[in-house]
């Protein structure tokens, strides 16, 4: 296992780190590490852009045309 020194951490980044880690009940080391691998290990979920263009193109635009069925606005919210 590698060692990691972060030097010149600002005061409140040190903090924020050991309340973290109090709340998960485990040292500021253990929540440093679980911080680093969750942010550089773990794959992250793909983008709006990315699900659409995952999307496959099945039918044609006719398949999806709307159909107005007579019924407006007023007479839903009356």
């Amino acid at each position: 296992m590698a060692n990691l020194v972060v030097r010149n951490l600002d005061q409140r980044i040190v903090d924020a780190l050991k309340q973290r880690a109090s709340q998960h009940g485990r040292s500021a080391e253990a929540e440093h590490r679980a911080l680093l691998e969750e942010l550089l290990l773990k794959p992250k979920g793909k983008s709006f852009a990315e699900v659409l263009a995952a999307i496959p193109n099945v039918g044609r635009d006719e398949d999806f045309e709307r159909v107005e069925d007579g019924i407006g606005r007023d007479d839903v919210f009356n």
